[in-house]
């Protein structure tokens, strides 16, 4: 799997970025960087200023790669979601049974992420962090419409409508495919939240996820045919 990986480029919007940062070796320590300081200190208290020292560099060198952090937020959010889908991918190459696809998939969803060796530059359990508690602020904001034009959120919508697919392969009939794939993907994300910060908002079980469980079971009873 990872010699595959290692053959493929994550695609991200051409919108985001101003130069694309897997070009250079500081552009990929920019992304290292982002990633190690915003899990540290949150967006909010994220600046370039703060980034510039941690990469050894000025402030103008990073505005060279992105207008501004909402755009670096927005590179390191869809750069998760198409890394997902092409785990996604590996996960379900040479599965015929499209229920057994559709559970791998949910797993994925919603289980802890694991560092990938295979980009040295980003540290994914980190990222994964990120995203849970800062990707909101990616499409819950008044640039939500122009953003969706430029087609930025592509890889998010690539994930949900690969496993849309897989649902509507299982249950042609079944309506919501898009809303219960999304549902799953946001709601995982916050149940992982709750469990380290808020834990009377969710259920905790010994000796299983019980959000990988929790997923696993609304999926397959909400797809049943009725």
């Amino acid at each position: 799997m990872n010699t595959l990986l290692q053959n493929i480029s994550l695609s991200i919007s051409e919108k985001v970025y101003l130069k694309n940062p897997e070009s250079s070796k500081l552009g990929q320590s920019i992304i290292m960087e982002s990633v190690n300081l915003i899990d540290e200190i949150g967006f909010e208290n994220f600046t370039f200023k703060k980034l510039s020292i941690e990469i050894k560099s000025t402030e103008a060198s990073i505005y060279r790669y992105f207008e501004n952090k909402y755009k670096l937020l927005a590179y390191l959010i869809f750069w998760y979601y198409a890394w997902i889908e092409y785990r996604l991918l590996f996960r379900i190459t040479n599965i015929d049974d499209p229920n057994e696809k559709l559970k791998r998939a949910v797993i994925l969803l919603s289980e802890e992420v694991e560092e990938d060796s295979t980009h040295t530059h980003i540290n994914e359990i980190k990222l994964s962090r990120i995203v849970i508690t800062e990707s909101s602020k990616i499409y819950l904001n008044k640039n939500v419409d122009k953003d969706n034009s430029d087609g930025i959120f592509k890889p998010y919508k690539d994930l949900t409508q690969r496993i849309s697919d897989i649902v509507l392969e299982i249950n042609p009939t079944y309506k919501y495919p898009h809303m219960l794939v999304s549902t799953v993907i946001e709601g995982a994300h916050h149940q992982r939240f709750f469990s380290k910060h808020l834990p009377r908002l969710t259920d905790t079980i010994d000796g299983e996820d019980s959000i990988v469980s929790f997923y696993l079971e609304l999926v397959n009873k909400s797809i049943q045919p009725c």
